[in-house]
């Protein structure tokens, strides 16, 4: 699956995409049927799913980056950045992906488009102002090496399943279905089976989001490890993610909340969660890290602190006994 001749394909990440994947496929079959018992037109039903998913797909890159107040760069404009992502393209033998500034006081960065070649790599501007130089190279390691696994486009299309669910169950709840300007009692029996079959639509759509919403956040889970992983090896130094890592939790704490509230939607895409430290700890050690299972980390889109921590600490001395 991968791009890079330098960034080993990760099959555990390989093989969970495919079966998010299908499971996707699963749902969106239901909701299309389920969909067809209001509508009473296929046609209408593919062109309104398949035209939320085209759009979501191919136009991906440039809602992520308007949401974000993100710009595209030149290296004119920055050379410093440019020269990190040529490095990290160098070393990982891989074509070079756009490069984006963020105008938010939000430490991060994130990796996003459909396919490698129309693929972005953005550092905020609050990550480049509290990071050096080698702590900026480490995560947007990380941010390369999820171009190269291509999963930004399974989360982008997982991501989608879920926004059309979710619209759907909002219009169902919303639009007064229950009983609203039905007339009289001529049609008491037509009307007491629309309402069941509302209801039932609106009962699918909910346990689609709510299914596509876990499926999305297992593999976010995961492909942040593999990422942490090969952008760690991709530079030699795990320790530099690790201190990436830990500088950046702390700094969310000082981000003002309404500027969190406002990154929070994309969460699945972030390097770090855009939540203040002591929301993290809350899921520390918590069916992620080495502390058992809790319900609470099912719904979480990244892995504790300390699980991603252990492992580039295992990974830092794994490197220096190959040394």
């Amino acid at each position: 699956m991968a791009i890079s001749h330098n960034i080993k394909p990760d099959r555990g990440l390989t093989t969970r995409m495919l079966m998010t994947g299908f499971f996707l496929v699963v749902l969106y079959a239901v909701l299309i049927g389920v969909l067809f018992l209001v509508l009473k037109s296929l046609l209408l039903i593919l062109v309104i799913a398949f035209g939320l998913l085209f759009c979501q797909y191919f136009f991906s890159d440039k809602i992520a980056m308007f949401a974000m107040h993100a710009k595209e760069v030149t290296p004119q404009q920055a050379p410093e950045l440019h020269g990190v992502i040529d490095r990290l393209c160098a070393l990982a033998d891989m074509p070079k992906p756009r490069v984006a500034i963020a105008q938010t006081d939000v430490p991060n960065a994130f990796a996003t488009g459909r396919s490698p070649k129309a693929a972005v790599v953005c550092a905020t501007t609050g990550l480049l102002r509290r990071l050096d130089e080698r702590e900026v190279e480490a995560v947007l390691a990380h941010e390369i090496s999820h171009v190269a696994h291509r999963d930004v486009a399974v989360m982008t299309i997982a991501s989608g399943l879920g926004m059309i669910a979710g619209l759907l169950t909002r219009v169902m709840f919303y639009s007064e279905i229950f009983g609203g300007g039905r007339g009289g009692s001529n049609n008491n029996n037509s009307g007491g089976q629309l309402v069941i079959i509302e209801m039932i639509v609106l009962l699918v759509s909910v346990v689609v989001y709510f299914v596509s919403f876990l499926l999305t956040m297992a593999l976010s889970r995961y492909r942040e490890l593999a990422a942490d992983r090969s952008g760690a090896i991709l530079i030699g130094q795990p320790s530099q993610l690790a201190s990436a890592l830990i500088k950046i939790s702390g700094e969310m704490g000082r981000v003002p909340t309404k500027d969190l509230r406002a990154a929070e939607p994309f969460n699945a895409f972030f390097f770090v969660p855009a939540v203040a430290q002591g929301a993290q700890d809350q899921g520390r050690g918590q069916g992620q890290g080495g502390g058992g299972f809790s319900f609470g980390s099912l719904f979480r889109t990244h892995p504790s602190l300390e699980r991603r921590l252990a492992q580039l600490d295992q990974l830092e001395h794994e490197l220096g006994q190959a040394r």
